[in-house]
């Protein structure tokens, strides 16, 4: 698996990320819904990355900066011929390194309160993140989860 920074105009990535929406809009009132979409993928304060077979996009998964020693994890997505891979788990390992390197103290997330995003909720709880209330702009949501995890 390689993984690779992205700017967001593939087609494969187009793709991804359009089904990802698609997904998160299944399973949450419009309200509740609080993934990026292309732009703001290509926001500054936005880094992308994607993770390959050869050829085959398997996943992708962002960071967007909150401030210098805050990360939000953004738009983490396997795509659907390759989940139970190991491709979650590998974007999940390069992000907190990223996140080390770029000296965040903290690195935070929100995700899905339903069982849709239970596999979700479980590979964060694997990787140490802990349940904590709404940071940045977000409001306390019924449908939202929101995790938070302090870097050594």
């Amino acid at each position: 698996m390689e993984i690779k920074r992205d700017d967001v105009t593939g087609p494969e990535i187009i793709g991804l990320i359009t089904e990802h929406l698609q997904s998160m809009h299944l399973h949450s009132p419009p309200e509740s819904v609080h993934a990026l979409n292309l732009d703001g993928l290509r926001s500054p304060d936005v880094t992308f990355w994607t993770i390959w077979d050869q050829q085959e996009l398997l996943g992708c998964g962002a960071v967007k900066e909150l401030d210098g020693s805050h990360g939000e994890i953004k738009s983490m997505r396997t795509a659907s011929a390759h989940l139970r891979k190991g491709v979650a788990r590998r974007m999940m390992e390069h992000i907190i390194e990223e996140a080390k390197q770029r000296g965040y103290k903290r690195l935070s997330l929100e995700t899905g309160s339903m069982e849709a995003f239970e596999p979700a909720r479980k590979l964060y709880e694997n990787f140490g993140f802990e349940y904590c209330g709404p940071f940045g702009d977000y409001a306390e949501d019924p449908y939202s989860a929101f995790m938070t995890k302090e870097l050594k």
